[in-house]
């Protein structure tokens, strides 16, 4: 989507769309070594780095945090300069604050154990589970990790018997060999 697109996209779905004002949420895209990510930062920190479609989540971004949304570059760069970091190897760690205010509480638990771990390291489900008290909650845990809201800056992609990845595959293998 280009930054045309997206500003007709805000003109026309956010009742709350400013312009030339800054909006509450800067909301953009990077395109990078694993595909299209879908980016929302709040002055809390990176709301969202998903795979999913722009209007899905922007939807998402709109009803959950309702501020203003809209194309602010200048807060995206940090985010974007991170990113071309990470994939380049040049990164082990993000030093933007992810904002999980898009995750249920019990997901906020997980997500938040899941970005102690390590680059390089993996980790497992029941690991997770049992580190928050919940050893029998193998099924919630996934769905914690299926609906991470800021995949790659919370890496999820760690958690080596997950089924599946929200960016696929393809890209949880890529992640994980650029880490080792």
């Amino acid at each position: 989507m280009s930054s045309a697109d997206l500003d007709a996209l805000l003109r026309v779905t956010s009742p709350t769309y400013r312009g030339e004002s800054p909006p509450d949420v800067a909301f953009g895209a990077y395109d990078g070594a694993v595909g299209r990510l879908v980016l929302a930062v709040t002055g809390r920190g990176v709301a969202a780095c998903s795979y999913e479609d722009e209007h899905v989540v922007f939807e998402r971004v709109s009803r959950v945090i309702g501020a203003s949304i809209g194309s602010d570059p200048g807060r995206l760069d940090p985010v974007r300069r991170e990113l071309d970091a990470y994939f380049s190897g040049r990164l082990r760690a993000f030093t933007v604050q992810a904002d999980l205010q898009l995750a249920t509480p019990f997901a906020r638990t997980v997500l938040k154990m899941v970005a102690a771990v390590p680059y390089g390291a993996t980790t497992t489900r029941a690991e997770l589970a049992a580190r928050i008290g919940r050893p029998q909650a193998l099924r919630a845990v996934s769905n914690a990790l299926a609906t991470n809201p800021v995949c790659v800056i919370v890496p999820c992609h760690r958690v080596s018997d997950e089924g599946g990845y929200a960016g696929g595959a393809a890209a949880k293998e890529r992640l994980l060999r650029l880490e080792h």
